[in-house]
Parts: structure tokens; sequence; C-alpha cells
């Protein structure tokens, strides 16, 4: 635990030392639609790609701790870079749940293999002869420049049609294409536009079955690596909580160094600061970014310790930790909100940080598995012990 405490803190401490870079190149990522190259250099030199990657095949692994505390200090630059660097490290992640043969077709070939996708079934499969032939377009693939596989959600079906399971299916992104859709108000470096793929041949071994993997069913040989047993729906969603605490301590950041000398137009007081209305608004800002972290963190740690336990988190424990990724995103937005109020009408000039901040934040916490309403439904339905399965990403 020592040895991993100390890995930790190297890691996070080499993300906030990324934080100038990525803030000086933020506005020009977010005209060009894309991290320029000297960003994604960076963080692949700081070990944010490998950070849940096998140490077999020189990857860090890590855990989540460690990649939410890196992926929140990088939001603290720029939300698009962070969003990006979690991306690639969970993907890598999840790639490591497919049989040994598929991950050493992508890490044993390459060790910087960078992996993202789209987990939406959004795809088909049809059986053939050593595998599956695949078509689909798949939306909203974040980090889309950087990757060299991509994994992607497909309805499998057999001869007659029939739908038989759903997957994620792992495909070079050498196989794919890449159509430019992402123009967004926000993340909009993330790069998230649309893969298609046409007739793709996925072998067997690249498949993995998402509900069976939702239940701690993982095809790969089991090995000492404790990461790979963590619980999949939980690692899937929480992870995308780092980068939005980062966009609310930068927001935080912002305004209270401008308090100390902005005033408050039409008011006595000369400096924002001096404002008992802004000091408790600020306040309230803060504690609704802490309360963020504090179910973020509890939630991560009690996924971590499950998998060093050996076994994945019972449903209850699933739905509440989906219920809480939503809360903790609807909070880091309320703060942020609260905290544009205080800053006033000049949040929103081009040169502000805070008016990108808003709209990054705004953006990221609308990803589909941070939807609160769904994680209310899920954990609201397992309080009352009510059976029907909303989704299966839980």
């Amino acid at each position: 635990m020592v040895n991993s405490n100390r890995i930790r803190a190297e890691l996070v401490g080499r993300a906030v030392a990324l934080q100038p870079l990525l803030s000086e190149h933020a506005a020009r990522a977010e005209t060009d639609r894309a991290l320029p190259a000297e960003v994604v250099d960076a963080l692949a030199d700081a070990g944010v790609f490998r950070l849940l990657t096998p140490r077999r095949y020189g990857g860090h692994e890590t855990d989540l701790r460690t990649l939410t505390e890196v992926s929140e200090a990088l939001g603290e630059g720029d939300g698009s870079a962070a969003w990006v660097g979690m991306i690639i490290a969970v993907t890598n992640w999840l790639a490591c749940l497919f049989p040994d043969k598929a991950q050493e077709e992508v890490f044993g070939a390459d060790p910087d293999a960078r992996v993202t996708g789209v987990a939406a079934p959004t795809g088909t499969g049809e059986r053939v002869p050593g595998g599956w032939r695949v078509s689909g377009r798949w939306s909203y693939n974040s980090g889309a420049p950087h990757a060299t596989w991509a994994a992607v959600g497909a309805l499998l079906r057999d001869e007659s049609g029939a739908v038989v399971d759903q997957a994620l299916v792992l495909i070079p992104s050498s196989d794919l294409t890449v159509e430019d859709t992402w123009r967004t108000a926000g993340m909009r470096a993330t790069a998230s536009n649309t893969l298609i793929g046409r007739d793709v041949f996925v072998p067997e071994h690249r498949v993995l079955s998402v509900p069976a993997a939702a239940e701690g069913v993982y095809p790969r040989t089991s090995q000492d690596e404790t990461l790979y047993d963590s619980t999949f729906g939980p690692m899937l969603l929480l992870c995308l909580v780092g980068p939005l605490l980062g966009l609310g301590k930068a927001a935080l950041n912002v305004v209270v160094e401008g308090s100390a000398e902005k005033p408050l137009s039409f008011t006595v007081h000369g400096r924002q600061a001096d404002s008992v209305g802004v000091q408790m608004q600020l306040a309230e800002a803060a504690l609704k970014l802490e309360t963020a972290r504090l179910h973020t963190f509890r939630a991560v740690d009690e996924v971590d310790q499950a998998a060093i336990s050996g076994g994945p988190l019972n449903y209850a424990a699933r739905s509440h930790i989906r219920a809480q990724a939503g809360f903790a995103a609807q909070h880091v937005l309320e703060a942020v909100s609260t905290l544009l109020n205080v800053h006033g009408a000049s949040s929103f000039a081009d040169a502000s940080a805070l008016q990108r901040i808003w709209r990054d934040a705004n953006v990221a916490a609308r990803h589909a598995g941070l939807v609160p309403a769904v994680g209310l439904e899920v954990y609201g339905k397992s309080l009352l012990g009510i059976s029907d399965r909303v989704s299966l990403m839980v």
C-alpha cells in the first residue's frame, strides 16, 4: 500500500506539473477541435495513457483512485485534455478484460497502444466462420485522432437475424474511418468524432459480452492483477467524474483570485471579497465541490477495495455508485453556475477561462453515463427492491 501511494503521488504530481502547459494550449486546442501534438506527447510522457495498462506490457497498472486524481489534476488545466487522457487510460483497462490473445494483439505488439471506444451498441455483428462481420457508426469517440484501437458496441445476430448478445468488439483504428461530426459548445478539443466500420472481420477472441461483463464475468485468464477484477459498470462510470472535479476546482480558483481585485459593481464594495453575499456564495460553491468529491472518492475507493478483495460489487452497491456519479456531476455544475454568478458578466468574455470551463463542464456532465435521472431511478428501484433493470451500465 505504501508503494502504491508513492506511485500515485508521483503520477498525480506529474499531472499537476502539466497544468501550465494545458492552460496555455487550451484556447488553441478548442479552436483546432483537437489537442495539439505537444499536449498529447506531454500526456504520454507523464504516463497518463498507461495508468491502467498492465505492468507486463510496461504500464503502471494503478487503480481507479489514481486515474481519478490524475484526471482531476489535468482538468484544472484543461477539461478536454483531462477527458482524452482519462478515456484512453480507462479504455486500455477495458481492452485488458478481453481474452489474453486480444490483449497480446493490442499491447504485446505495441506497448504504447491507445484504445478509445463507444459502448453504445450502434453497430451490428453477423456470425461468420471464426468470428463476426461488424458494421456500424459509433458517435462520441473521444480521442479518436490519437487512438490505435477502438472498442465499440454491437448487437450480435445469429443466422436468422435474432440478437444473441450485446458486445464490445476490438477493432484496429486502421480498419475504421472517422467522420468529423464533433462540433459542440464545449469539450471541443476531445475530437469526439464518429467512427464508421463496414463489414469489418472481428475474430472471436476480440469480443466481450457486455451482459456477462456487467456481472463480473470476463474472458481474460485470471492472473495476479487485481486491477482487472474491478467491477465493470462502476469503473466505466466513475472515471467520467474526475475531469469534472478538476473543472470545478479551476472555476473556484479563478473566482477566488478575481474577487480580491474585482469590484462589485453598483455597490459600496470596491472588492467582491468584501461582500458578505459573495463570501456566502463562494462558501456554498466550495462545499458543493467538496460534496461532489466526497461522493466520488467514497465510491472510487469502494470499487478499488472490491477488486482487491477479489469479487465484483453486488447490484445494490453498483446502483448506489451509478446514482453517486450523476449526483456528483450535478453538484459540480451547480457550483460552477454559482461561481459564474459571482464573477459576473465578464465570465463570458472570450478571454476568460471561465466561459470555457462552464461550457466544458456542462457538456461533460451530459455524458449518458452521468444522466442523474437514470442513476436516481436505478438506485431508487434498488432501495425499493424492484428488480427491473433499466441499464446494463450499472
